[in-house]
C-alpha cells in the first residue's frame, strides 16, 4: 500500500465520517474503469475506519460475474469483464437489502484464482455502519446499471488517465503469468473498450478523484 493511497483513504475517511453524522448505516460507492485502484483504495479505507473504531467492510461488485458456463454459451466469454458480463439486477437486490440493513446478508466474492465467483463467501451484519461497494459500474447511467446510482449516500470516482490504465493493466495481466502478446490483446479487445465506456457513460459522482488529489 502506497503512501499516497494511505493519505487518499484518510482524507476519504474523514469525508465520510462527516457525511454520515450519526447514521447506523452509511453506503459508499467506488467507480471507476479497470486499473483505476478502486479494490485497494476500498480496502485502505476499511482499514483505517476501522483504526478509527468504525466498522466497516468491502462489498465487491466483481462477485457478481456471471460463470463462464453462461459466458461461453451466449458467446461473451472473450468479453469478460464488460458490464453485460455481470448479474446486475442480482447485485440491485443484494445492495436493497444491505441498505435496509437486514440481520445478516450473504455476499458473493470473485475469486482470481479460480476465476468464478464463490456464493455466500462473506457477511455483512446489521451492526456494520459503513458499506464499501466498488466496481467498475457502478455509477454507470445505461439501463440497468442507473438504477444503482439512488442506493449509494455518496459516490467516488477514480479517475486515471488511459494510458497508466494501459500500463497497470498489462502488468497485471504478466504477473497472472499471461504473455505480453495475450496481455495485449486483451487489453485491446477488452479492457479498453470497457475504460471508455465507464469513462464517457458514467453519472457524476459526488467526489472525483485522481492522482494529482493524492
Amino acid at each position: 500500500m502506497t503512501a499516497d493511497t494511505i493519505t487518499t483513504a484518510n482524507a476519504l475517511a474523514d469525508r465520510l465520517q462527516r457525511l454520515a453524522g450519526d447514521s447506523p448505516r452509511f453506503m459508499v460507492a467506488i467507480a471507476g474503469p479497470p486499473g483505476a485502484g478502486k479494490s485497494t483504495l476500498a480496502a485502505a479505507l476499511v482499514q483505517t475506519l476501522q483504526s478509527r473504531g468504525e466498522s466497516a467492510v468491502v462489498v465487491p461488485m466483481d462477485g457478481f460475474h456471471l460463470d463462464d458456463t453462461i459466458l461461453n454459451a451466449r458467446n461473451h466469454r472473450a468479453r469478460k469483464g464488460a458490464c453485460f458480463t455481470f448479474d446486475c439486477a442480482g447485485l440491485e437486490v443484494l445492495l436493497q437489502r444491505i441498505r435496509q440493513r437486514e440481520h445478516e446478508v450473504a455476499v458473493p466474492v470473485f475469486d482470481r484464482g479460480l476465476e468464478l465467483s464463490r456464493a455466500a463467501a462473506a457477511i455483512v451484519s446489521a451492526e456494520v455502519r459503513f458499506v464499501i461497494v466498488e466496481g467498475n459500474y457502478l455509477l454507470l447511467s445505461e439501463t440497468p446499471w442507473n438504477r444503482l446510482y439512488q442506493l449509494f449516500d455518496d459516490r467516488v470516482f477514480l479517475d486515471v488517465p488511459v494510458e497508466e490504465l494501459r500500463h497497470r493493466l498489462l502488468a497485471r495481466m504478466q504477473s497472472f503469468g499471461f504473455s505480453q502478446e495475450h496481455a495485449e490483446r486483451w487489453l485491446e479487445e477488452n479492457d479498453l473498450l470497457n475504460i471508455q465506456q465507464v469513462l464517457s457513460a458514467s453519472a457524476d459522482p459526488d467526489l472525483r478523484i485522481s492522482p494529482a488529489d493524492s
